[in-house]
């Protein structure tokens, strides 16, 4: 079986030629598709930047492509000369026809113009497809910037249509996605989280540490985001803990991400807490898990959202949340601690009512809750839906 993938995937190359990916596609990722097929290729732009090879290893997950093929597409994100470029569009379309064509099967994650392309064609050349519905695109384009919102609506209607119109669908959330962008054919709600075995052991230490919580040191607040990403609503925590360190209070945000934190130092400087937001950078899957262990309080504050990976890992870990009320975050908090997108007022009447005790019965919540993230659990039932459609006759 040769099964195609097909997203808006940027492949950084480093110094010695070695492809690398966003730490959410690992290997761990790829053997999901790889267990079902005799040959797995995806389509991928690649970007301009060459990276050290040892920066790489430490925040990049390596392609091995000896396992995976890789075709190479224009990317056209990269500038709004590139968006707006007919003979790339035309060289992408092309590669992009020939992929499907030489494929079996092909399963396109959405929202992505890429996977609308290989939609199309597989559509047309009767190849059977699948789509993985991993978030909203009005939401991330709308509140994105003004180009984003003239694309919004297009990307809104192609993505509600090509959903619409499959006969297999996976969503990672289980509600939200599922009634934005309804799926007539078989679909399942099944988060693409992929936690390790949670331990008892972590949720003692969560305990104890709010146990020890002390006026004399600052709360630290955590988010797990690009911040460069103006959706992703750090700024909103900043101006919190700005108004909230005002009245006597003393949080310190810790931010884990990569991209160009300029913006928010700029945000932080403005409001007067240059020294208390602390930007961390890109952290491998490991280091994350030790980052989630130091905050005492985690927030995910975005516009838009699927079902963020990164708030399950830190309710993983005992992390006492708050989340906004976007995407898929309703389904995983108490609904006692969500907010209203973008709104300054509701983050600071949520961190001035966790208290120890508060935070205690949070801690215990939102582990208890991210158990319904079991990695074993979910890639059974991933796994049963995929060899459902791959043994679809064509």
């Amino acid at each position: 079986l040769r099964l195609l993938f097909v997203h808006g995937i940027r492949l950084k190359e480093c110094r010695d030629g070695n492809y690398y990916t966003h730490p959410s596609y690992n290997m761990g990722v790829w053997s999901r598709y790889l267990c079902l097929a005799d040959e797995l290729t995806i389509v991928a732009s690649k970007e301009s930047k060459v990276y050290d090879s040892e920066y790489a290893k430490a925040h990049f997950s390596y392609l091995d492509r000896e396992s995976i093929n890789v075709i190479l597409v224009p990317d056209l994100t990269s500038s709004y000369g590139s968006f707006l470029s007919v003979a790339r569009r035309k060289v992408r379309k092309k590669a992009i026809r020939e992929a499907v064509l030489r494929s079996d099967r092909v399963i396109a994650r959405v929202p992505s113009d890429n996977s609308n392309v290989a939609i199309k064609y597989a559509r047309k050349l009767n190849k059977p497809y699948l789509v993985e519905v991993v978030g909203c695109p009005w939401d991330a384009l709308w509140n994105h910037s003004i180009k984003g919102k003239i694309i919004a609506p297009l990307m809104f209607l192609a993505t509600k249509r090509v959903v619409r119109q499959s006969e297999y669908a996976l969503y990672v959330t289980n509600e939200f996605l599922q009634r934005r962008y309804p799926c007539d054919g078989v679909n399942i709600g099944c988060s693409d989280v992929a936690l390790p075995q949670l331990d008892e052991g972590v949720l003692l230490k969560r305990l104890e540490k709010i146990r020890n919580l002390s006026n004399e040191k600052p709360i630290i607040i955590g988010t797990t985001a690009a911040v460069d990403v103006r959706y992703k609503g750090h700024e909103y925590v900043i101006k919190a803990i700005s108004r909230l360190n005002k009245q006597g209070y003393k949080f310190e945000y810790h931010l884990a991400g990569d991209g160009d934190d300029s913006y928010l130092k700029l945000v932080a400087e403005e409001q007067g807490v240059g020294d208390e937001v602390k930007f961390l950078g890109p952290l491998s899957h490991e280091e994350v898990f030790q980052y989630l262990d130091n905050v005492d309080i985690y927030i995910q504050p975005s516009k838009q959202e699927g079902l963020p990976r990164a708030l399950v890992e830190a309710m993983s870990r005992g992390c006492p949340a708050l989340g906004s009320k976007t995407g898929g975050i309703p389904e995983l908090l108490n609904k006692d601690f969500i907010f209203q997108k973008g709104a300054v007022d509701e983050i600071c009447a949520l961190l001035e009512r966790l208290d120890k005790e508060t935070m205690y019965e949070e801690a215990i919540r939102n582990f208890e809750k991210a158990k319904e993230f079991d990695r074993d659990l979910l890639e059974r039932r991933r796994t049963a839906f995929y060899k459902l459609f791959t043994r679809q006759s064509i």
